[in-house]
């Protein structure tokens, strides 16, 4: 692909940000050069490049080397013919193919994690960084992938991050990968290391890949345990030109890529891609890529939930621009998220689609800034979908909460529903707003946030094998008045709200009132279908999950779960739900 001079136009690029050298010990073919391996690459359509040999620069060190000397012996009128051949051909391929700077570092515990940095980056830099992450001086130029004890994750991140780099969790779900299955780390330790705000991607194996199993899907930013959502992309990790013949998922360079959609072809464009909220921008890369459109199928699918929502029109009349306003403000208070404007939840409907969408999302962006406080800043971009136009707007996690429509209704997104905020709730975003700004002014100070050097060890906290992490706890009332007041935990997070009536419940909270306000101790034991201490309570559907309510013996007292959804289910809970379906 050509470069794009037009700063106004935006491409995809085809991109393979994991590639090794014979730098690296393990290369498979040692006797490969690196002008080899920009060949193969342009026979790839590779239009932007990483080197990222084993805990080493060597690699692209050696390149830059190699052509700083055959442009001095071009100066010096000293250069052989062959050599200038040598040469003319480096200057095409890097005016062709983007190539950057890395390394894939190995961590404590053996995690590999990718620090991709602008060319300009001068290698003694990346060499400089490399010995702060603890590499031994001796083995700098080995591209070994052990080399004895090295700096945790957690620090890596932020050391490559602070030093201008890209950082990316290398095949993340596969071995030495920080998400990987069967590891002896718990689950506080696993969410560390994929939320990290230093970390901007996961590469995985099975990007290409759709259903529900996969990692993509598995971060995607509706799981309770991972909320932040992440930008996941795939690279070849080649240690090869070709792909083995004899051992298909041994990869040759640009063998598995990822497109993505700039509009220049820089390394600070990429990065700001990674940095932000849209992921739509990168995709798998496929002979015949899929159009845009399929991401918004792919929303569809998934339909409404905790990260986005679709609206059909943005009317005055009727409230529409209004409940677009409370789903903007609900997204910034709780996990961001994405909306779709012109589009119905419901595939059976026809896109009715958006008419002179530019005049509707400055209308969107007036009523956002002069209604919504404090100020942030959303992204607003326009699909082609079903030969109509579709607003879509992207809106950030908040950094400042609560954010309030008219300066005083705090508005909480909680699975597919916008809800006025309660008081506790509120508190809980008053204090969330005030840890940020003390971190930051932390880091102003040149500290380091507590959280930013945690070790796994301080990180491994004790999880309830108990609460399931999706839904509610609800928690017996107390009678003041003839009035009953409950106290309801949401298990996503952990927050209390109190002082819960049933006519001030909002909906799962009122259905879960209800439920409990119908059943004595007589037709509970009757109802529930126990397993030991645990007890399924009912099973039901929603639009996009079978939702269950539990109950557990906890000595003479019980624990009531309503709304659980399959996310939030681990442990004993899965068994039983499991035993549960099975009988049906």
């Amino acid at each position: 692909m050509a470069k794009n001079n037009n700063p106004t136009q935006t491409h995809w690029y085809n991109i393979d940000l994991h590639i090794h050298t014979p730098a690296s010990a393990d290369f498979q073919q040692p006797d490969v050069t690196i002008l080899d391996i920009l060949k193969r690459a342009e026979e790839k359509n590779l239009d932007i490049i990483a080197i990222t040999d084993h805990n080493s620069i060597a690699g692209y060190k050696k390149m830059e080397e190699e052509i700083q000397q055959l442009e001095t012996l071009f100066r010096l009128n000293r250069i052989l013919p062959q050599e200038k051949v040598r040469l003319d051909e480096y200057k095409r391929l890097l005016e062709k193919i983007l190539v950057l700077p890395g390394f894939e570092f190995t961590a404590t515990f053996g995690f590999h994690i990718l620090g991709i940095f602008p060319p300009e980056k001068p290698v003694r830099e990346i060499e400089h960084l490399l010995l702060s992450l603890k590499i031994p001086p001796h083995v700098l130029d080995d591209g070994a992938q052990n080399i004895g004890a090295t700096s945790d994750v957690i620090a890596a991140y932020q050391l490559i991050n602070n030093s201008g780099g890209l950082v990316i969790a290398a095949h993340v779900n596969s071995s030495n990968g920080v998400a990987m299955r069967g590891f002896n780390f718990g689950g506080q330790t696993k969410i560390a290391y994929t939320q990290d705000e230093h970390l901007h991607a996961l590469e995985v194996t099975d990007l290409d890949q759709i259903g529900k199993r996969t990692t993509a899907y598995f971060f995607n930013g509706t799981k309770p345990e991972y909320p932040r959502r992440m930008h996941c992309i795939q690279g070849s990790d080649s240690h090869r030109l070709l792909t083995d013949p004899f051992r298909k998922k041994n990869f040759g360079l640009g063998d598995r890529t990822t497109e993505i959609l700039l509009q220049e072809r820089t390394f600070a464009a990429i990065l700001n891609v990674f940095k932000g909220n849209d992921f739509s921008k990168t995709r798998p890369r496929k002979e015949l890529s899929e159009p845009v459109s399929n991401y918004l199928l792919n929303a569809l699918e998934e339909g409404p939930n905790i990260i986005q929502d679709f609206h059909e029109s943005m009317t005055i009349r009727g409230g529409k621009l209004y409940a677009i306003l409370t789903d903007i403000c609900a997204f910034m208070n709780t996990n961001g998220g994405t909306l779709y404007i012109g589009l119905s939840s419901d595939q059976k409907i026809p896109p009715p689609g958006i008419t002179d969408s530019e005049k509707n999302i400055k209308i969107i962006e007036n009523d956002i800034s002069n209604r919504i406080s404090p100020p942030l800043q959303c992204e607003f971009d326009v699909q082609d979908f079903k030969q109509n136009k579709i607003i879509r707007i992207m809106i950030p996690r908040g950094d400042d909460p609560p954010y309030a429509v008219d300066d005083y209704k705090i508005y909480i997104r909680e699975e597919s529903e916008t809800n006025l905020a309660v008081r506790d709730e509120i508190v809980g975003l008053v204090l969330r707003g005030k840890s940020r700004n003390l971190m930051q002014v932390t880091a102003n100070n040149e500290e380091v946030p507590a959280m930013a050097v945690k070790t796994p060890e301080m990180v491994e906290e004790a999880i309830s094998t108990i609460e399931p992490k999706t839904g509610i706890e609800l928690f017996p009332p107390e009678e003041r008045k003839g009035t009953l007041y409950f106290a309801i935990k949401d298990l996503r997070n952990g927050n209390v709200v109190t002082n819960v009536t049933q006519k001030s419940a909002r909906r799962l909270w009122q259905y879960a009132i209800r439920s409990y306000l119908d059943k004595n101790d007589s037709q509970l034991g009757q109802s529930t279908k126990w397993f030991g201490d645990f007890g399924l309570l009912r099973k039901y559907k929603t639009r996009n999950y079978t939702n269950y309510d539990l109950v557990y013996k906890e000595g003479n007292n019980l624990r009531f779960f309503y709304g659980v959804n399959p996310n939030g289910l681990h442990g004993q809970w899965k068994t039983i739900v499991g035993e549960f379906d099975d009988e049906e």
